[in-house]
């Protein structure tokens, strides 16, 4: 049985995007912040489609890829 990721990192905003890590870890950053979380809390794959407006199926693909 395959487990699925819940956890999004600036390594895969750079696939999802085609942009560079750093604005990976920018975008991060705004996504915590909007939802008030610590540094230390994690970003899951659906709060940044439901920030960034992407399908969460198809950001799953993509990461599986």
């Amino acid at each position: 049985m395959e487990m699925e990721r819940l956890c999004i990192y600036p390594k895969d905003v750079q696939v999802i995007t085609g942009r560079s890590e750093r604005y990976g870890r920018n975008v991060i950053k705004k996504i915590r912040e909007q939802l008030n979380k610590q540094t230390h809390q994690f970003i899951t794959i659906e709060e940044f489609c439901d920030y960034t407006g992407l399908c969460v199926t198809t950001v799953k693909q993509t990461l599986r890829n």
